[in-house]
């Protein structure tokens, strides 16, 4: 154990203290493993010096890749049990799908204690900054929908349903597009705009999907309707029955929160992922006649209550501390830049890319 200048720290190494911010909140915690992305981070808070156990020559050359591939935005190679099965729902989705292509019977029980597994690590999940590496064109729904169940499973809660509707609403968030098996390929992965008969064809995914649900006996009626009704807005202007209100679900509600989220902050080939922040502005702006609106404001709420001392990206790519957070603007909290407070709430040209790491005690 040594106190060290900043400088002097190499990849791999280990804290043995707490890491603090110049304002005294704490920016990394003791046992952290030092990456170029927290030795970046450190420089840009103008820390001096951290207490640090040096890791061991192989350790060291494990965990320099591991940063390296954390400076690229891709994730670590040593997995969570969250990252872990994750990607073990991911891959049972997709046999899923391929056996509902070919006419076999949805496993609701296999995907249900799947479903168990995953969730038992929820407290691990942050909607804003979980996010899996560069997804594929042919998993691109699956990935979506293991994202839209975790984030369902938590505004289910949120909103207040019962907890016998927590994990239906999670199966409704991961079937909620089983629909697009029976949809054109070509169509599903155009990444150029869709000509008039191919939107057509797409909307169809939610009939479909609840034509393959419906005689499920395994899934409860919410969970069939919100394959159906995702895709329906408050004001009637949603497909495919253009229902309205009261009508739609309130599984198919939240999936549809969730899935907006979602499909806007997952990073493609063929584009870069949209900022959260700037994600659920727009789905605040669509909650008028849109979306149903207590849903979204009790989201937004939800995802953005962080700690002061968060440590986030903005958008001109300098590195801050979230040092307030302005409960009427949750998208919008006030940033400390080297000592220079930020107000985004008035800075409306500037938002916040990334959160790089929190701050959850």
């Amino acid at each position: 154990m040594a106190t060290v200048a900043v400088t002097q720290v190499k990849l791999g190494d280990k804290l043995t203290e707490d890491a603090l911010t110049p304002l005294g909140s704490v920016l990394f915690h003791k046992g952290k493993v030092i990456t170029g992305r927290e030795l970046d981070i450190l420089q840009a808070f103008l820390v001096p010096t951290v207490t640090i156990e040096s890791e061991a020559p192989a350790e060291e050359e494990e965990v320099k890749q591991s940063g390296s591939a954390i400076a690229k935005g891709e994730l670590p190679a040593v997995q969570t049990g969250l990252t872990e099965q994750y990607g073990l729902t991911v891959k049972l989705l997709k046999r899923v799908y391929s056996q509902t292509m070919s006419g076999q019977l949805i496993p609701v029980l296999d995907l249900r204690n799947q479903m168990e597994a995953l969730l038992a690590h929820i407290d691990d999940y942050r909607i804003l900054n979980f996010s899996p590496l560069v997804v594929q064109d042919d998993d691109y729904i699956q990935h979506k929908s293991v994202m839209s169940a975790m984030s369902c499973y938590l505004l289910a809660q949120w909103v207040g349903l019962p907890k016998k509707d927590w994990m239906p609403v999670a199966l409704a968030g991961l079937l909620h597009d089983i629909g697009n098996v029976k949809v054109d390929r070509a169509i599903l992965e155009k990444p150029d705009s869709l000509t008039l008969s191919e939107v057509e064809e797409m909307r169809r995914h939610t009939v479909l999907g609840y034509q393959l649900l419906k005689n499920v006996a395994a899934l409860n009626e919410g969970v069939k309707l919100a394959s159906l009704q995702h895709h329906e807005r408050v004001d009637g202007s949603g497909y495919p029955l253009g229902i309205m209100g009261d009508k739609i679900h309130p599984y198919a509600k939240i999936v549809a929160i969730s899935d907006i989220f979602n499909a806007m902050t997952m990073k493609r080939v063929y584009r870069k992922a949209a900022s959260p922040y700037l994600v659920l502005e727009q789905i605040q702006k669509d909650s008028f006649g849109k979306l149903e609106p207590a849903y979204v404001q009790i989201f937004i709420d939800k995802a953005t209550q962080f700690h002061n001392g968060t440590i986030v990206r903005l958008s001109d790519d300098r590195i801050g501390e979230i040092v307030f957070s302005d409960r009427n603007h949750p998208t919008r909290p006030w940033v400390s830049v080297n000592g220079t407070i930020v107000n985004l709430t008035n800075e409306r040209q500037l938002y916040i890319e990334e959160i790089m790491s929190r701050n959850d005690k």
